[in-house]
């Protein structure tokens, strides 16, 4: 059991942080101060610097590299801003994953190059008004016609929704009842009858559009289907995947708080002192140092477990779980060691702990998190519903 990165991780991990540092910082400002979507420059620029699609496999477009080494750019780049990540995010652990998986040769090989050179944007469409955390509930509907695919109904809290190129849209693709008859349709955004909402206002993630999605009798391929009705195992099995870069983005929060306050408190003076001097403030360092630790184990377990497939639901749960709820606890406790300075806006602080409790609602609640983890311990799934 070894719990240190290879020499060729710790030098990609040492690269993407430099160029992240040097480069990314200016940018995430601009984003966060106009709420625009990182630019398709920058997607080239990722691009070039083989940062999309780290684990697609390289005929595809990709890296061909493992999990682990997707999660290590995506963390160094999260540590700037988690909108300046989410391009990274959603090629290499988002939905793209399930259609490189699950997608006929022809999708695939059309969509997935696309996203690893920087040219597609594809975001996932899961959630309903009525059906969050009880995704079996979800009513769109999709009718095979001869060679066409034919969508109805409605999608809420898509992250890209109206700026992606393309959508994976859960929906029904029989009669069913509940997970039996779900599966997995790719849509693009100018299909006609598909329409979007206005984008969500949210308390963070500024830089990540969200808005619904409508479908009026939109028609597509036949071949667009990714995943046929009772394959919704296939798709969660897929986003076992995108809770590990949730987690991850969750934990860079929490991570550069620390690396910021930990600087902060050796020049900040008070009492004729450093406040590193005060055992208060030491206690605080070492309890925030505990759990990032803790935190980035956990994923780094499921990541490597996984190798270039798709980590356990109960892995992947523990570290998304653990991940979301100590980025909470560390950055607000680095906002407060920070005071005023944490608590401005000409810093990062107080975005990376209003981020922080986003990744702990999106991708699935924290709560449903630990019914994940239950289940594993158990070996069986629990019905909510009795």
């Amino acid at each position: 059991m070894d719990f240190q990165l290879t020499d060729e991780q710790t030098q990609l991990q040492q690269n993407v942080r430099r160029y992240a540092r040097e480069k990314l910082t200016p940018i995430a400002e601009k984003i966060e101060e106009t709420g625009e979507p990182p630019s398709r420059e920058l997607l080239k620029i990722f691009a070039e610097m083989g940062y999309l699609g780290v684990n697609i496999p390289e005929n595809l477009g990709g890296q061909g590299c493992d999990n682990l080494e997707a999660l290590i750019v995506l963390q160094e780049v999260a540590q700037i801003s988690s909108a300046v990540a989410f391009p990274i995010f959603e090629s290499s652990v988002g939905p793209i994953r399930a259609i490189e998986k699950y997608g006929n040769k022809e999708l695939v090989e059309e969509i997935v190059p696309a996203v690893c050179r920087g040219e597609k944007v594809v975001a996932v469409a899961m959630s309903e008004p009525n059906a969050g955390s009880a995704l079996t509930d979800l009513v769109s509907k999709a009718d095979i016609e001869d060679e066409e695919i034919i969508l109805n109904g409605a999608k809420r809290w898509c992250s890209g929704g109206g700026h992606a190129d393309g959508y994976l849209v859960y929906c029904r693709l029989s009669d069913a009842p509940g997970s039996k008859g779900i599966g997995a349709v790719y849509v693009e955004k100018d299909s006609p009858g598909l329409s979007f909402g206005r984008s969500e206002k949210l308390m963070g993630f500024r830089g990540i559009p969200s808005a619904d999605l409508f479908f009026d009798d939109v028609r597509v391929p036949a071949r667009n289907l990714v995943v046929p009705a009772g394959g919704f195992k296939k798709l969660m099995e897929a986003f076992d995947l995108e809770r590990c870069g949730n987690a991850t983005m969750a934990l860079a929060q929490a991570s550069a708080s620390l690396d910021d306050v930990t600087e902060y408190v050796q020049n900040r003076c008070q009492f004729g002192k450093p406040i590193v001097d005060f055992q208060a403030v030491q206690i605080k360092l070492a309890e925030m140092k505990m759990k990032v630790d803790a935190a980035q184990l956990l994923v780094w377990r499921a990541a490597a477990d996984s190798g270039q497939g798709l980590p356990s639901v109960g892995a992947s749960s523990i570290a998304k779980c653990f991940a979301n709820e100590i980025a909470r606890d560390v950055t607000g406790t680095a906002l407060q060691l920070m005071g005023g300075y944490g608590y401005s806006k000409e810093y990062p602080m107080e975005r990376r702990m209003r981020d922080a409790w986003g990744w702990g609602i999106a991708g699935g609640a924290i709560d449903i998190q630990k019914i994940n983890i239950a289940s594993a311990i158990v070996g069986r799934r629990f019905n909510q519903r009795n």
